[in-house]
């Protein structure tokens, strides 16, 4: 039986994926191609996603810092000056959400897109692409203006290109990447306040918004930060804001609690992470089929039984973390099991892109690895480098 807890394994799993973007997703005109196909071909290729830019920058980023490699700490720089060539307005102080040509798509402004781009500037840092510290601080101050609600503790979710009006709409996935970006932030600066900031929206998310959940984390809510029951019921399937609790965003949590962990301990961080990730198991792990479905509502039915690339990343990754820091065995049984469907189904027993989306069954719908906004190998690459900590 394949081991998954070989170093070497996850090593050579990373610089598969990695290899199929060098080879193929290098835009000569500038940035990266962000629709591809699992034989690297080309489409949409005037389309590109601030958030597929910062993120391919990012694994370029971490790449070149384990594998030491320089080219790839040239392609994330490359990729930096793209995002500050075309993505970044300096007039308006936003950055472009979307791209046609190099040239604006949309221009809104989303919390979502600034939580990238402070996590790859901070990532970036600490790969020794670049010392990026002031825009850390950029990057932060602007969030801070425009988005920070201090009187919930929390961000609001999006804005108007010109910032004039926010958006009614509250979003916890916003603020999980917000955290997500402040643990790194710390790392990169050792300045404090971006600790703080993340045990800020860990405690709020995790623990004030769930008070009346079970602790479960639900995804949408108003302007008071009051459950919008009803946001999306008639859109289950959008990308950014699905109806319904998410799996996948319990245990991304739950690795983001014990990532804070790791810096700050504080009992209840392992405590919640321990049942997000059980209760995330217990209600959406498939036992006939294998994997994680993608969602389930109020009444604990399962809503959507797809089964999404992300989900089982983020799900390995915690797996180890709640290995390491519990020491219980349970977890790498967990991890192993995990880890041999997605071989199977998702990476086809190949160190290549996962397939982005699955039917319940284990056939992939999407033809696409890497599309624009959604999916770029990111979580993969992420959650292996993640591993790679612990699996020493």
């Amino acid at each position: 039986m394949k081991t998954f807890m070989s170093k070497s394994f996850i090593e050579k799993h990373i610089s598969g994926i990695i290899d199929f973007y060098e080879q193929n997703a290098l835009d000569p005109q500038g940035g990266f191609f962000q629709t591809l196909a699992l034989d690297g071909s080309v489409s949409q290729a005037e389309e590109k996603h601030l958030v597929s830019s910062a993120r391919l920058s990012l694994v370029f980023a971490l790449s070149g810092e384990y594998f030491d490699k320089q080219e790839h700490r040239t392609l994330a720089k490359e990729g930096i000056d793209f995002i500050e060539q075309y993505h970044w307005d300096t007039k308006r102080r936003g950055y472009n959400w979307t791209l046609i040509n190099n040239e604006v798509g949309d221009a809104t402004n989303h919390c979502y897109g600034l939580a990238f781009m402070l996590l790859l500037y901070s990532q970036a840092t600490l790969s020794g692409v670049a010392d990026y510290q002031p825009k850390i601080n950029e990057v932060f101050e602007l969030m801070e203006a425009q988005l920070w609600e201090a009187n919930f503790g929390l961000y609001a979710d999006q804005a108007s290109a010109d910032w004039s009006q926010i958006d009614s709409y509250r979003g916890q996935n916003a603020n999980m990447h917000a955290c997500e970006a402040m643990i790194s932030a710390y790392e990169a600066t050792q300045d404090a306040k971006f600790l703080d900031r993340a045990v800020l929206i860990a405690e709020n998310i995790c623990l004030r918004q769930t008070r009346d959940t079970k602790g479960y984390i639900w995804e949408h809510y108003d302007q008071n930060w009051q459950i919008d029951w009803d946001y999306n019921k008639d859109d289950p399937k959008n990308l950014y804001r699905p109806w319904g609790y998410q799996p996948g965003h319990f245990i991304e949590w739950s690795k983001l609690l014990l990532l804070i962990n790791n810096h700050r301990p504080q009992a209840w961080l392992l405590t919640q992470a321990e049942y997000l990730y059980e209760e995330a198991m217990r209600l959406c792990w498939d036992t006939d089929f294998g994997g994680l479905v993608y969602g389930f509502g109020p009444d604990g039915k399962i809503c959507d039984d797809e089964k999404y690339f992300w989900v089982q990343a983020e799900t390995l990754a915690a797996q180890a973390l709640l290995a390491d820091q519990t020491q219980k065995e349970i977890y790498w049984q967990d991890y192993e099991k995990l880890w041999a469907y997605c071989w199977e189904k998702f990476s086809g027993e190949k160190h290549q892109p996962w397939q982005r989306l699955l039917n319940r069954q284990g056939k992939s719908i999407d033809p696409n690895v890497a599309s624009p906004g959604a999916k770029i190998d990111y979580h993969t690459t992420c959650a292996c480098f993640e591993i790679l900590k612990i699996i020493k």
